[in-house]
């Protein structure tokens, strides 16, 4: 859940175009102009204060996983956002090496293999880097994949509505 802050920290600054100055390439020719170090410190930012929010409801904190539940939510949410975006980079630098532009995908079946492995790139990422609060088993791991995958396409959509993104995926 508090990954989910990520990107809705992220659409609104992508709509309204905020922070121009942070708006600069991680490795324009690693992954391209779209990864950007505003992207990474709004989504750190986005998804540390929703484990911030979420700590504070009783409910959320149940279903929690003990070790999960006794760490830090600045800490759980610091790790998870920025697993969001470092786990986009391998993805990205695959995509601009095999010729796909930034935000664009291909349409053929590598192309939409790429573009669902794309909606939950950043789970495995984050399985490692939680590592020290909590080991994920790999049910766990692929049950969050398609968890997340699940969640992320209606969230594409409604970016591509709102203008944040150029593509429904």
């Amino acid at each position: 859940m508090p990954a989910l802050g990520a990107p809705l920290a992220h659409a609104p600054v992508l709509r309204g175009d905020l922070a121009p100055a942070l708006k600069r390439p991680i490795s324009r020719r690693l992954f391209g102009e779209n990864k950007t170090w505003r992207g990474a410190l709004v989504m750190t930012g986005g998804a540390t204060l929703a484990a911030l929010a979420l700590d504070r409801v009783p409910a959320y904190r149940r279903r929690l996983p003990e070790p999960v539940a006794a760490a830090p939510p600045v800490v759980v949410g610091g790790l998870l956002g920025v697993a969001t975006w470092v786990g986009e980079l391998p993805n990205s630098f695959f995509k601009r090496r095999i010729g796909i532009a930034p935000g664009q995908r291909r349409r053929s079946p590598a192309g939409i293999a790429i573009s669902i492995f794309d909606q939950a790139d950043w789970v495995p990422v984050a399985a490692l880097m939680l590592r020290p609060v909590w080991q994920m088993s790999v049910r766990e791991i692929v049950e969050v994949f398609a968890l997340v995958t699940a969640v992320h396409v209606p969230i594409n959509l409604v970016g591509y509505a709102v203008g944040a993104r150029t593509s429904p995926l």
